[in-house]
């Protein structure tokens, strides 16, 4: 079992600030608890816009805080996002989030992330892996 808080990941390498500067994300639970998801706390900053394509994961984001239009680029559609939303990338679609509100979300990624991971110049996350335990 494991019990830990976001405060507790607070400054640690679990505490990741994106190097754009619009978002910073608490990773929870990453890869090497190997349970087959990583769940993070992001907070993506007002006023900011990110462009984001996860073509090597699957992502699931609920609203807990604050306003974010969400633009699917593969359909130019756009969505609303307040606290309580949910939205699943299931397609690996690309999409762009313009906050308006301090937007506080909890995110689910499979394959889970190391922690390691920014954005690339795509709005990819690489695929990293974390080695085998010996």
């Amino acid at each position: 079992m494991i019990v830990r808080s976001f405060k507790d990941i607070e400054g640690t390498d679990r505490h990741v600030k994106a190097a754009s500067g619009t978002w910073e994300s608490k990773r929870i639970v990453l890869a090497r608890e190997r349970v087959g998801f990583s769940l993070h706390e992001t907070v993506l900053y007002a006023g900011t816009e990110t462009s984001m394509w996860y073509a090597n994961h699957v992502e699931a984001v609920v609203c807990v805080e604050g306003d974010a239009e969400l633009t699917d680029e593969e359909t130019g559609r756009t969505y609303r996002i307040t606290p309580g939303t949910m939205y699943l990338l299931d397609g690996h679609e690309r999409h762009t989030l313009r906050v308006e509100r301090d937007f506080r979300c909890l995110c689910v990624f499979n394959p889970p992330v190391t922690g390691r991971e920014d954005h690339d110049e795509n709005g990819v996350y690489p695929l990293l892996t974390e080695p085998d335990p010996v």
